[in-house]
């Protein structure tokens, strides 16, 4: 069974409390023993049961009046607890005629203030601690005696507040590092759990960039050797051949990305060169596609390229699925402050709600780098896609 924070607080075994109970009761032991042996004399019945009442009393409300108080929050019961307590050593001590061993029982009063009250109204309830010690040793004993114990007293208050409070600093400390640890936990699990997001929603787009451009390309040469076969039989066998070496070079592009998780598909070739070679493969395929450069060649990341290639790939399989086009016009522009690539098809066209997955793929890899996708399409007017990095 668990026990809650308020429960163990209030309990007598809690440590705070356990001292507390320890210091006063070696204290009132002392000091009765004193009483009894010291003047040689019985304790009248009334007289011992006044002072084991107020001190059962004390430390009562010393051990849950002190828990409560830490709990409540409240300024009038915390000051409550003080005038309370004050007034009941003022008994003890009135009743034994001077605060003698009985000084003991208001030093851990003196550490709880330090734990309760503000600075200002701790100095004065430490203050009336003080007063409360030397006030009656000072009435009935000689002065040098009275200064040198009421010095004793002093440090023991002082000594006992700074302690406390260095204490309670300390445990404040080890409780802001236990949180801290676990909100640092959290973030990091919560950190692991979104870079294993990234990297699923990477590798989704490298398998639908790479091999779904490669299965629709091998698709589309084996529906054109179907198409010619009866009548053109090399011409068949030479598209069954294109088909055949698109599928090994897929092949071999999956075996990089299993064994690299990262392999590029234009490799060391410029972005101008691997786009030309993307551009021979769908002409092969029967979708007669136009290459052009415009503006001063430079170079570009490795991002931005692999971005750009990946774009215009996902382009022109969307053309040779859906497009219906006769026509492709890929062309890659640069300016002084970025790099534009363009696709524009004849075909079909669509009504602008295009949102598919390759799509989708297309605005995270440009809005990794800080780049734009624009899409322009009507029905029966074509499709254009437009990827602008920054430079």
């Amino acid at each position: 069974m668990r026990i809650s924070p308020r429960i163990r607080q209030s309990s007598i075994f809690a440590s705070g409390n356990l001292a507390f109970v320890i210091v006063v009761g070696a204290s009132y032991l002392s000091a009765t023993t004193a009483l009894v042996y010291g003047q040689h004399r019985s304790v009248p019945l009334w007289e011992a049961v006044v002072l084991i009442s107020a001190a059962t009393a004390y430390i009562v409300i010393g051990t849950y009046g002190f828990s409560r108080c830490r709990t409540s929050n409240r300024p009038a019961a915390r000051a409550l607890y003080f005038v309370v307590q004050l007034l009941i050593a003022a008994l003890l001590i009135k009743l034994r005629g001077h605060a003698g061993e009985l000084g003991l029982i208001l030093l851990p009063l003196a550490g709880q203030s330090a734990l309760l009250l503000p600075l200002q109204w701790m100095i004065a309830v430490c203050s009336l601690i003080y007063l409360l010690l030397a006030m009656p040793l000072i009435m009935v004993s000689r002065w040098i005696d009275a200064i040198a114990v009421a010095m004793i007293y002093g440090t023991g208050i002082v000594f006992v507040v700074v302690f406390t409070r260095i204490a309670a600093s300390e445990r404040q400390s080890r409780a802001s590092l236990g949180e801290a640890n676990r909100l640092l936990l959290e973030n990091a699990a919560q950190a692991e759990e979104l870079a294993v997001t990234k990297e699923r929603n990477r590798l989704a787009r490298e398998i639908h960039d790479s091999l779904g451009h490669y299965l629709t390309v091998v698709n589309v040469q084996i529906g054109a050797a179907q198409a010619v076969f009866e009548r053109d039989n090399p011409k068949a066998l030479d598209h069954l051949a294109k088909a055949q070496a698109l599928t090994q070079e897929g092949l071999a592009e999956v075996r990089r990305s299993v064994a690299a998780l990262r392999a590029s598909p234009i490799e060391s070739r410029p972005i101008g060169e691997a786009l030309l070679k993307l551009a021979a493969q769908w002409n092969g395929a029967g979708l007669a596609v136009n290459f052009s450069v415009h503006g001063q060649v430079r170079p570009l990341s490795p991002q931005a390229d692999l971005t750009l290639y990946r774009s215009a790939q996902e382009a022109l399989t969307n053309v040779s699925k859906h497009g219906h086009a006769e026509s492709v016009m890929l062309s890659l522009s640069y300016s002084e402050s970025s790099t534009l690539l363009r696709v524009v098809d004849d075909g079909a066209g669509s009504n602008g709600s295009e949102s598919g997955f390759g799509l989708l793929g297309v605005r995270e890899r440009a809005l990794q780098l800080g780049g734009q996708v624009h899409i322009h399409t009507e029905v029966g007017k074509g499709f254009t896609l437009e990827v602008e990095l920054p430079e």
